[in-house]
């Protein structure tokens, strides 16, 4: 069976801190041969979401994430865990 290499979870509903706990679970979780996990949190009442996403996956704080991108909107935020 081939994994998707792109997890996509949406985040809408939760508080900031389930949010980044479950991101986490995902991150930790995630088999090698996914290279993206794009969070769907919204952008109006996801900011939040969203920042406390990208002060906790940046600057090298979790080594499985390599960088972190915006999506193809300001309500996603794609953690990069390996190039193509």
């Amino acid at each position: 069976m081939i994994n998707n290499p792109i997890i996509e979870f949406d985040v809408h509903g939760m508080r900031t801190e389930e949010a980044v706990a479950a991101v986490q679970k995902k991150v930790e979780q995630a088999e090698s041969s996914v290279y993206k996990i794009r969070v769907i949190h919204g952008y109006n009442g996801g900011t939040r979401i969203r920042s406390a996403i990208r002060e906790e996956f940046s600057y090298g704080r979790e080594p499985k994430v390599k960088r972190i991108v915006m999506g193809a909107n300001e309500g996603i935020t794609e953690l990069i865990l390996r190039e193509l």
